[in-house]
């Protein structure tokens, strides 16, 4: 989320965003089980939020990441958090200007990566619930997870919200991430 970026009022619906992160979900084949379970959790949420996909909104909010990987498929495109200290994909908040959760994914891909040029992928390939500190009592970030391709020969730029920004190699991932992350590199690497 950039500094100047618009909040929008806790409490204001979500209009156009809303209703494409429904259509998003109901339309999406989750891969297994427990990705169903989610994603019903989801549209749960969104049922009973009109705000859900603000991070106002209190107890969870949609948000858009991408996993980036070079023009080969080989290599993925990680952010070490200066927060989490882990190396994780690029992504974050929706903001009031994004049209589609595709849109937020790319524009949070693009912004954190200083790539231009990225090829989102049409639909999500994992979603995924998270605690976080966005609000006192704590809340849920409920990431909805693409992925881009880069062009080749693509340049990355480190971001204020990254300590560190780096290519590895799809089957070489450093130790400091998670399995969720590990996994979400694996289901990106099968939708090429």
């Amino acid at each position: 989320m950039t500094a100047q970026s618009p909040r929008r009022p806790r409490g204001r619906e979500g209009g156009a965003l809303h209703a494409d992160a429904v259509r998003v979900l109901e339309g999406w084949r989750a891969p297994d089980a427990a990705q169903e379970h989610l994603r019903r959790e989801f549209l749960r949420h969104l049922a009973a939020h009109p705000d859900g996909v603000w991070r106002e909104c209190v107890p969870g909010h949609i948000t858009a990441s991408t996993v980036v990987l070079d023009s080969s498929g080989s290599q993925v495109l990680l952010t070490l958090h200066h927060k989490h200290r882990l190396w994780l994909q690029l992504g974050g908040h929706c903001e009031p200007g994004d049209e589609s959760l595709a849109a937020a994914a790319l524009r949070e891909a693009t912004e954190e990566s200083g790539i231009a040029g990225l090829r989102l992928l049409e639909d999500p390939v994992q979603i995924g619930r998270h605690r976080v500190h966005c609000h006192p009592q704590g809340s849920y970030h409920l990431d909805v997870q693409y992925v881009a391709i880069a062009p080749p020969r693509a340049r990355h730029r480190i971001s204020a919200e990254s300590v560190d920004l780096r290519w590895f190699p799809v089957d070489s991932l450093p130790d400091l991430t998670d399995d969720f992350v590990r996994a979400l590199v694996a289901c990106a690497v099968a939708a090429l």
